[in-house]
């Protein structure tokens, strides 16, 4: 990587500008492009990007310095990469990285194939983000620790897997190698299909409210966790259904399988097969690694066991604050569920979490963790 000193944009949002931000501290005197469609009226993010020293250069057309590109990402939706590709394969140089960031795989190697770049192209999946989009919400951290999946094809030149590694590595990410189609089953399960799950639940909630709501006012504890990704971008999850369609239905028919046998099983009061069924979950669960790889930001929150009276939330404010520690939400749990605390707060990272911690355990509050 030490002679890529071009590096490309299509698009630059969340994920591409999180890119962004890290190559040009790694590389700071590289050059960095990004392509607007629009030659009328820039993105304003662009122009952003661009004040802050992260971009070099806004271009409208793909002849204007990225033929001199050593590593082309495609950040638009993958819908929009692929109708792109055509446009790119008549300006790349023969030794570009040609790389996308979509959560989608399957589709954008077939039109590759099509095209004839398999020489060119290393599908690239950054598991991280947040439910906040745009190059404004973008950071140097944001793919800290998260893995980044690369799925190259069967031309990809082992010097350009490589690069890409190394690349990945670097802006602190852990890289991981797979097929395209296996990249798309494993999405499908442990993201897709629970996106739609929590989509489906709030809906359903929504509709079969009383009048006066009732139940999104006692809302809380496992239904919040559980649907918190029904937050984040419709256009985007529409994106994926359409992209990923074969691996998500697949994965639906196997869950509507799965509900059906809980069904049978509560309808017959069998309660061996229950206690199976949740005892196998919980196992799983608990030994599932605690660290977000998700396309959603992680949440860093504890659980405070205290009286639900006046002055309570002054009171730990009030300590954490003169500590230092800076507090992202707070606020105190009517629905008390599973026991736990009724003050709820989140902080802004898992250091400031830990340390909060241990200061409101030192002034005996009881806490709650997960």
């Amino acid at each position: 990587m030490k002679n890529s000193k071009y590096f490309g944009f299509v698009g630059l949002g969340l994920i591409g500008g999180s890119i962004a931000r890290n190559l040009r501290k790694l590389y700071p005197d590289s050059t960095i492009l990004v392509y607007y469609y629009n030659k009328e009226k820039i993105n304003p993010e662009l122009l952003l990007a661009q004040e802050e020293g992260i971009v070099n250069t806004i271009v409208t057309n793909f002849t204007e310095g990225f033929p001199q590109c050593d590593i082309i990402f495609l950040c638009a939706p993958v819908l929009k990469n692929i109708s792109y590709l055509s446009k790119l394969k008549e300006v790349m140089k023969p030794d570009c990285i040609l790389t996308d960031v979509g959560s989608v795989k399957g589709n954008i190697h077939d039109a590759i194939r099509k095209e004839n770049m398999e020489t060119y192209f290393i599908g690239g999946h950054p598991m991280a983000g947040s439910e906040k989009t745009g190059y404004g919400n973008s950071t140097l951290s944001l793919l800290e620790n998260a893995f980044y999946v690369l799925t190259p094809t069967i031309k990809t030149p082992d010097s350009h897997l490589n690069t890409m590694e190394k690349l990945v590595k670097a802006i602190g990410a852990i890289p991981i190698i797979l097929q395209a189609k296996e990249h798309d089953n494993v999405t499908a399960a442990i993201s897709h299909v629970p996106h739609i799950i929590a989509a489906t639940l709030v809906n359903l909630v929504q509709d079969h409210d009383d009048g006066k709501e009732h139940m999104r006012a006692l809302a809380a504890g496992g239904f919040k966790d559980i649907t918190r990704i029904a937050s984040s971008s419709p256009i985007m999850w529409e994106n994926i259904c359409l992209t990923n369609p074969d691996s998500i239905v697949s994965f639906l028919h196997i869950f509507n399988d799965y509900i059906q046998q809980i069904i049978t099983a509560i309808e017959q009061n069998n309660s061996d097969y229950l206690l199976n069924y949740f005892g196998r979950s919980k196992s799983y669960r608990d030994n599932i690694q605690n660290k977000s790889v998700s396309i959603i930001e992680p949440v860093y929150e504890i659980l405070v066991d205290v009286m639900d009276k006046k002055g309570t939330i002054a009171t730990v404010a009030t300590i954490l604050a003169s500590h230092d520690i800076s507090i992202k939400n707070i606020g105190i749990i009517h629905n008390r569920e599973f026991s736990q605390g009724a003050l709820h707060i989140e902080f802004y990272e898992e250091a400031v979490r830990m340390n909060a911690i241990s200061i409101l355990k030192d002034y005996n509050y009881k806490l709650f963790t997960k």
